[in-house]
């Protein structure tokens, strides 16, 4: 959680409104900051900070919750892809303590050469085809 000083941990305190589908363990959520129509967070309630720290049962249940939210999405928006993102501590770029899976439909056009996805997190390094 949080001391006194801090911000409360926005993944333990949702809005409901927010939620697109829930069981004992985790939370699928709208993202606060949406990079594509859909975009969408799955989140486990207890505050654990990475993947490597929740349960054996929290982890099967994240996975299948993104496999959930995949439904969800298709019937709502028809993406043409997707991109599944974990934000591991803060050098891999986590801004919440709490883990969260982004789960981020891509669209046809949405980026001129989609080749590489998620290797785009460092620029530089991600053009690996000639």
């Amino acid at each position: 959680m949080s001391s006194p000083l801090e911000k409360p941990c926005p993944f333990c305190h949702l809005d409901p409104k927010r939620i697109l589908a829930e069981d004992e363990l985790i939370v699928v959520y709208k993202d606060g900051f949406p990079v594509s129509r859909g975009h969408t967070v799955i989140i486990p309630r207890r505050h654990v900070a990475t993947l490597f720290e929740a349960s054996d049962a929290e982890q099967a249940a994240l996975l299948k919750a993104v496999a959930q939210a995949k439904d969800i999405l298709d019937k709502h928006y028809q993406p043409d892809g997707y991109n599944i993102g974990i934000n591991h501590g803060q050098v891999g770029g986590q801004a919440v303590p709490h883990l969260h899976i982004h789960l981020i439909p891509r669209y046809r056009g949405d980026k001129e050469d989609p080749r590489g996805g998620v290797r785009w997190v460092l620029p530089e390094k991600a053009k690996y085809w000639a």
